[in-house]
């Protein structure tokens, strides 16, 4: 199982990647892989607010359907179009391809609560 160094994590399975000074949004491999196939990705809409620990959209699953949190506040500048026809991407490649949403943090501090990725294997491990 993947747990790229260089991405922060949540301790509900979002990854975080920052750049330029903004935030790509994902899940994690192994979120994908508890889920099984995944059907339907569902995400805001680029201008909507997020709220830190709040839900921004949801992963359908052929198991369950699951919650996305935001790890951040701030607003959606990018959303991934293409996994609205494509939602496997998220079971193929959770960190490239499948990334989520793109968002402008309304406060960077909230990054230093993210999880590193020893934190995070420690958490999924147990």
């Amino acid at each position: 199982m993947s747990t790229p160094k260089e991405l922060r994590y949540t301790k509900e399975h979002e990854w975080v990647k920052v750049e330029d000074g903004k935030v790509r949004i994902g899940i994690t491999d192994f979120a994908q892989s508890e889920l099984g196939d995944i059907v339907f990705v569902e995400l805001p809409q680029v201008g909507d607010e997020l709220e830190i620990n709040e839900p921004f959209g949801s992963v359908e699953s052929v198991k369950t359907v699951s919650e996305l949190y935001a790890p951040i506040s701030g607003k959606v500048v990018e959303v991934n179009e293409e996994l609205e026809d494509s939602p496997e991407l998220v079971n193929e490649s959770p960190y490239e391809n499948a990334w989520m949403i793109v968002v402008e943090p309304a406060d960077t501090s909230q990054l230093e609560e993210l999880l590193t990725a020893e934190q995070y294997e420690g958490i999924i491990s147990e």
